[in-house]
């Protein structure tokens, strides 16, 4: 019925994909070439690559270090030179925690020492392949040997530990166990350990990811009892990246900090588990029974504790410098051989890693390829294309960042926009990224087919996205963190987008030992269908770019949207005011007296402190501006403009991104540099838009909101700066 919906909507809302005449940066008539160029690239796509390619690159397990790992790089490296790049591999020396000891233990009221182990199944040899596979952990937890009482703090986000003040619940000497989800996983070790705990453990519930969710592997796609997701818990909303050479690239001679000095290992030793060993800890449990909102999909009662469970959580690692591959490869534009356009995905995994990263490799490969292709018939691109796979992004965006780090006066220089790729799968297009783009990404997705629907894939978006109570435009979302686009971005101020499908291809192999090649041909994108369409979204975009008379960047919407972060900012602020308000007149009138339950005894409450008056004008001044200009400047017929006048024009466009970065970055975390978009320091991948100031209303630090205010003001008005300069 979903579906008939959707399909309804299509035709009678957009009809079906017609043919654009013009094309964002183009002249007339060299739009014209770009669409037969397009439709070109579009022939060459073939679906048996990605699935031949996926074969071989997740055969055997390929973490960052491992000869596997080493030997894939290698063999990316020889299919771009034989597609005619010119390919190296950059090699970056980098800190990676391998597992020597992992212990957990229930001690009291009884004992259960929990397995740690996922099963092989049925039908998926891969999921068999013994002590090759990486054992479940997850990568810069601290070590440690500690034993305490158990808490159970639902998903380990701020809200829930308002909650469990509340009941009169602290975690200070305890171990918490929390769900995964409700946030990035690295959040919830953080948030406990400054809440006092001692150790943490996260678990998959089965309700969140599990057999509430479907059937469970091998029968269906969900994560069976045993399944442990892995990964990172590297504070990277403080720097991602290698944690022993924060802000400068990793190379093997590069003076390190201490261990024990670097800020991204977290304080206290966590380990993540499946819902099998989960169980009988959280069974045990006594205390009062959780919120309705914190049940889980378990045949227990939920409780919080704290006790009368005791468990024993032991962790040490191998702290090892190993070898971090990335392969860069690059084609010489014709025209403008000092302006890149770059793509990148990568394509280290935890284990076979089918799902994530290689269905998102092998489309960006097939893409490189049939750009090649045509490359050789002589229809080569006007601006330098840099094709890179990167290592050790599962460990915190390691080979991106230090690549990054070690090229970004270059970079900066040079790079017109980073295109980034990662796991991909059936249905609907993911499109996030710098909204000066959007207006170019809005129109290559209305040139794209949906595999499954004879419509384009931003009207097949558009629809889901109205079914769902969204609204009838197609739009960028802003970027948080969580791959590769992070260094280019929020570090370097570089212009990135992030594309992917999915919503039709669940599942629970994510991070476990079933991300493997026959889980992903039963239930992610059988057909490789929606690989090739990813290979053509992010085809185009990249052909688009390169060839581009005028770079195709538009700054009307991004002026919309940046309108809107402002507006609900002060909205947010007025409402934590008018809350703060009417909290203290019910105390002043003793309202909450009057409500309590006779039954129970009456504590008053306290008045809130005032919200006081933040001033934003010149937070509004400085969008009034731009408006103004960007008015101006969007009335420019870039096809009048002379050659050198273009020229000239492009140049500053390549920079305006940088425009809204702040050397000074953000505060207490001086690697991110961009003012418009941020991972949230309580949210880790979750953007936070305009971050210095929301994040200082949100944390109720005034005296910071003010300044930052200020900084951001200035940050815009030198980018309205730079786009008079672009009118001239």
């Amino acid at each position: 019925m979903r579906q008939h919906l959707i399909t309804l909507l299509l035709v009678l809302a957009f009809g079906f994909t017609s043919a654009q005449e013009s094309i964002t940066g183009f002249t007339p008539e060299n739009a014209k070439k770009q669409q037969e160029l397009e439709k070109a690239f579009e022939s060459k796509l073939s679906s048996d690559n990605l699935d031949k390619w996926m074969q071989r690159m997740a055969a055997e397990p390929h973490w960052v270090g491992t000869e596997y790992g080493e030997k894939n790089a290698k063999w990316i490296q020889q299919q771009f030179k034989s597609w005619g790049y010119d390919a190296k591999i950059e090699t970056y020396h980098v800190l990676f925690p391998y597992p020597k000891t992992r212990v957990l233990e229930m001690t009291g009221p009884t004992t259960y020492e929990a397995k740690l182990t996922a099963v092989p199944v049925e039908g998926d040899e891969f999921t068999a392949q013994g002590d090759a596979l990486l054992p479940s952990y997850n990568a810069f937890s601290t070590d440690g040997d500690v034993e305490a009482e158990l808490v159970f703090v639902n998903y380990g986000i701020p809200k829930d530990y308002e909650e469990l003040e509340k009941l009169g619940i602290d975690v200070k000497g305890k171990i918490v166990i929390a769900k995964y989800q409700g946030s990035w996983r690295g959040i919830k070790p953080k948030l406990a350990a400054e809440k006092g705990a001692i150790g943490c453990i996260i678990y998959s519930d089965p309700q969140d990811d599990g057999y509430v969710r479907g059937d469970v592997y091998p029968k269906g796609a969900y994560k069976n009892k045993t399944g442990v997701q892995r990964g990172s818990v590297m504070d990277m909303p403080t720097y991602p990246g290698d944690v022993l050479t924060p802000g400068y690239a990793a190379t093997k001679d590069a003076k390190r900090l201490d261990r024990k000095d670097a800020p991204t290992i977290t304080k206290i030793p966590v380990l993540p588990i499946s819902y099998e060993d989960a169980a009988p800890l959280l069974a045990a449990l006594e205390g009062p029974v959780v919120p309705d909102s914190w049940k889980g999909g378990l045949p227990i009662t939920y409780h919080i504790g704290p006790g009368p469970v005791k468990v024993h959580l032991k962790l040490e690692f191998d702290w090892k410098i190993v070898p971090a591959h990335n392969v860069i490869a690059t084609m010489k534009g014709t025209e403008f051989p000092d302006q890149w356009v770059m793509r990148g995905n990568h394509h280290d995994a935890w284990v076979h890693g089918a799902n994530d990263p290689i269905s998102g490799m092998v489309a960006l490969m097939e893409e490189a390829r049939a750009i090649g292709e045509l490359a050789k018939k002589g229809q080569k691109l006007k601006r330098t294309l840099v094709y890179a796979a990167w290592d050790a992004e599962e460990e915190g965006l390691i080979g991106s960042t230090e690549w990054v780090e070690d090229h970004k006066k270059e970079l900066q220089e040079k790079l017109v926009a980073y295109i980034n790729t990662d796991g991909n799968g059936r249905g609907f297009l993911g499109a996030g990224g710098s909204h000066s783009l959007q207006k170019m990404v809005v129109e290559v997705a209305g040139s794209v087919t949906d595999p499954q629907r004879d419509v384009s894939i931003r009207e097949r978006r558009m629809a889901v996205d109205q079914v769902n109570g969204g609204n009838d435009k197609f739009e960028l979302y802003a970027l948080g963190s969580g791959s590769d686009y992070t260094p280019f971005i929020q570090h370097a101020g570089i212009a990135a987008l992030n594309l992917g499908f999915g919503g039709e291809n669940g599942g629970g192999e994510y991070h476990t030992i079933y991300d493997t090649y026959p889980h992903y041909k039963r239930f992610k994108d059988p057909g490789f269908a929606y690989g090739v369409a990813l290979a053509n979204t992010a085809g185009r975009i990249t052909l688009r770019l390169a060839n581009a008379d005028v770079l195709p960047f538009e700054f009307q919407q991004w002026h919309t949207t940046v309108s809107d972060y402002l507006d609900g900012i002060m909205k947010n602020t007025e409402s934590m005011r008018s809350d703060v308000e009417k909290h203290n007149t019910m105390v002043d009138k003793n309202l909450f007296e009057l409500a309590a339950d006779p039954t129970k005894p009456f504590k008053k409450p306290e008045k809130k402190d005032a919200v006081p008056f933040l001033d934003f004008t010149p937070l509004q001044n400085a969008m009034a501006d731009l408006k103004s200009t960007i008015t101006e400047f969007s009335k420019m017929d870039v096809s009048k403009l002379s050659v050198e006048k273009r020229n000239a024009l492009n140049k500053k466009l390549m920079m305006a991104e940088h425009k809204l970065t702040s050397e000074t970055g953000l505060p207490r975390r001086s690697w991110y540099k961009h003012q418009i978009y941020a991972p949230g320091f309580y949210t880790g991948y979750g953007v936070k838009t305009l971050p210095g100031v929301r994040e200082a209303i949100e944390q109720k630090n005034w005296k910071e909101a003010q300044e930052q205010i200020t900084k951001l003001a200035g940050t815009l008005n030198a980018f309205n700066e730079h786009v008079q300069e672009m009118n001239k």
